[in-house]
């Protein structure tokens, strides 16, 4: 262990070394303007970072990810949330358990479980620069039989004012603690846009590749909470020696999307004033012509080597004794056409206003087993297959949607969106979708204080897969009635006490989910979840202390499982050393209540209900040392420092115990080329 550490710690300060003889103190984003610059113009040059708002590509601002604060969360697969159902490796399997901050469940549900490691279409972020910006991160820990790295690099580029590009990669390699639990997933992507006062566009392609090895879990939980039950007195045992249900089955999932947003202006020429002796004309667009095309596509694919461990770990085989190769194809091609009365082009033109269509060809192709006899299923140790049951391999929906988008994007003191959107065709004929938000903020005591609030109502089909789907081990061909969804949320920020507090309720009607049997299953009546969260950051000098409390409540936790309590708490002191270096020195811990988490399956990456084991009651704790010098961050950490202090029952899904104690480190730098 001690050589590790050396090891990592050399690597780090080397890797330091060279970024610091590549970045300067006064380098950054944009060049010095010159003197005689006129002020309107020295704004301009300022860069910015924008996402999209779907499915017309308005642009939402977002931020340059340079802060230092909590740099080193991003290694921690459980501090993805602060309530996380895992499996436990860093790109491994999860489900968000704060039921608000939960995504909606995909078309290719498989997916789902990858989601906080993969692109996704609103976080994609377009850059405006002045000088290239690229971002290099590396993190890296565990010995040489864990090894956990991730390289990342975002680049950025303009050609003038009107022209940027954009390029990025993500490689993870983890080995996980436990026997069978590796990943290793490879994204690529490229970004570009055009913003001209008549045409604009902007387009990006996202491709990933996701290889998860999957072990089924542990086969007993007493190896990590008693294992001298089971050793025979020895209450010591390695990780990696702790046997598993599955050691050769693994996932893959891989994917591509590309998203192309074009629009014409059309509008009229002003004069606009620059200073006293100069003006110039600029063009004021009124009208915006919107066309939308987006291509998405995925592949999951299962593969089971062992057929002893698989007969053991599910009941059912309905095509192959010797092996399982479940593979499943998904593809989604989708145009938008839209147009939209711009706001501000006039003082009275307060808020945009657009309308819309949007037309989706789905393609799903699923596995293709040949049917095996089923005269005497029990001789051949086959499952009978379902009544009635007819291969749907192959087969593609129509849908059609009309809608309205209205949003107010300028203003210091109130902005909002709203978007309807109705099926007209196909299965989603009838589907409602209404979602909005809106944001005041309101000058008191000097300061200002933010009032938001958003909500939901949602009337929409079941995914097609959640429907209709063949597999080795699972098959299912549902008739779901359309989920009812009605949510409603509010917060308010006080920035004087440095306190933001939320609150918000949903009623959900015919909620699907996955039961016990790992078969989707719809409860016929409501589930009614409330939530309440509050976050206070308190500073005395250069110490600081932030909590996040956030309270949940389920009206049938049998269907909908959650913790009812989540809790993360920040130490830190933070402190200007030397002049020039930004340290944050500090333990975080991370708790929720107890609940009956639910247990994962592999066969279909879904998380599933069970009433035989709770988790949770357990605080994971970090110390860590963050910093940030010049346009260098980097942090060291040992994280779970605190295992076998309290409690050895450090699971995060039944059987998927959490990591155990490692030391992190991790870089991240900004080249200003």
């Amino acid at each position: 262990m001690y050589s590790l550490r050396v090891n990592c710690l050399c690597r780090l300060f080397i890797f330091i070394a060279a970024a610091l003889c590549c970045v300067s103190p006064a380098s950054g984003h944009a060049p010095q303007a010159d003197d005689d610059t006129p002020d309107t113009l020295k704004v301009e040059r300022k860069p910015s970072c924008w996402t999209l708002i779907s499915p017309l590509g308005l642009h939402k601002e977002a931020q340059f990810d340079t802060l230092p604060y909590n740099y080193q969360r991003q290694a921690v697969p459980s501090l993805v949330s602060d309530a996380y159902c895992t499996t436990g490796n860093l790109g491994g399997e999860g489900q968000n358990e704060i039921f608000f901050h939960r995504r909606k469940r995909s078309d290719f549900f498989f997916a789902d479980a990858l989601y906080a490691w993969m692109p996704h279409a609103d976080a994609q972020k377009f850059y405006n620069v002045y000088i290239p910006f690229t971002q290099v991160s590396y993190n890296t820990g565990g010995s040489k039989q864990t090894a956990q790295d991730r390289l990342r690099i975002d680049f950025a580029a303009n050609a003038g004012r009107r022209v940027g590009i954009g390029a990025k990669m993500d490689y993870l390699y983890s080995k996980g603690s436990y026997t069978g639990q590796s990943t290793k997933d490879f994204i690529f992507g490229f970004s570009g846009y055009y913003r001209g006062d008549r045409y604009q566009m902007q387009a990006y392609y996202n491709h990933w590749n996701l290889l998860n090895k999957e072990n089924g879990g542990i086969t007993d939980a007493l190896y990590i909470t008693d294992p001298a039950q089971l050793q025979g007195g020895v209450s010591k045992i390695e990780p990696r020696s702790i046997p598993v249900n599955l050691n050769a089955a693994h996932n893959r999932i891989t994917g591509q999307h590309l998203y192309l947003n074009q629009a014409y202006n059309v509008g009229y020429w002003r004069d606009q004033v620059v200073n006293d002796t100069t003006t110039r004309q600029i063009y004021v667009p009124v009208t915006k012509f919107i066309w939308t095309l987006e291509y998405k596509s995925g592949r999951h694919l299962f593969l089971n080597t062992n057929p002893e461990e698989g007969a053991k770990f599910w009941a059912n085989r309905y095509f192959d004794n010797d092996q399982t190769r479940d593979q499943t194809r998904y593809s989604d091609f989708t145009n938008t056409m839209g147009i939209s009365m711009i706001e501000g082009f006039r003082k009275w033109a307060k808020f945009g206003l657009s309308a819309y269509a949007t037309y989706s060809l789905r393609r799903f192709t699923q596995p293709d087993y040949p049917v095996p006899d089923q005269e005497n299923p029990e001789e051949s140790g086959f499952t009978p297959l379902p009544e009635g049951f007819i291969p749907r391999h192959k087969d593609s929906q129509n849908l059609l949607w009309a809608g309205a988008q209205l949003t107010k994007q300028r203003g210091s003191i109130l902005t909002y969106e709203a978007d309807f959107r109705m099926g007209l065709v196909g299965d989603v004929a009838a589907d409602i979708d209404l979602t909005g938000r809106i944001d005041t903020r309101i000058p008191l005591f000097g300061d200002t204080v933010r009032v938001a609030a958003k909500g939901h109502f949602r009337n929409t089909a079941q995914p097609y897969l959640m429907q209709h789907y063949v597999s080795n081990h699972f098959i299912w061909n549902n008739d779901f009635g359309k989920t009812r969804s009605f949510r409603a949320e509010g917060e308010i920020e006080i920035p004087w006490t440095r306190t933001l507090v939320s609150a918000g309720f949903e009623n959900i009607q015919n909620y699907v989910y996955f039961d016990s049997a790992g078969l989707p299953a719809q409860e016929g009546g409501s589930v009614q979840v409330f939530t309440a969260s509050a976050t206070q950051r308190l500073r005395f000098g250069i110490w600081n202390w932030d909590n996040r409390l956030t309270l949940q409540t389920t009206s049938k936790s049998e269907v909908l499982p959650l913790p009812t309590l989540a809790w993360y708490s920040n130490m830190y002191l933070h402190f200007r050393a030397f002049r020039v270096l930004d340290v944050q020195l500090g333990v975080d811990c991370d708790y929720y209540t107890r609940y009956y988490a639910p247990k994962y399956q592999p066969a279909t990456m879904s998380f599933c209900v069970q009433q035989d084991t709770k988790i949770g009651n357990y605080p994971f704790m970090n110390v860590y040392a963050t910093c940030k010098l010049y346009k260098v961050r980097f942090y060291v950490m040992w994280s779970h420092i605190n295992q076998g202090w309290f409690s050895h029952d450090y699971f995060s899904s039944p059987l998927y115990p959490l990591n155990p104690r490692r030391f992190q480190i991790g870089l991240s730098v900004d080249f200003a080329n």
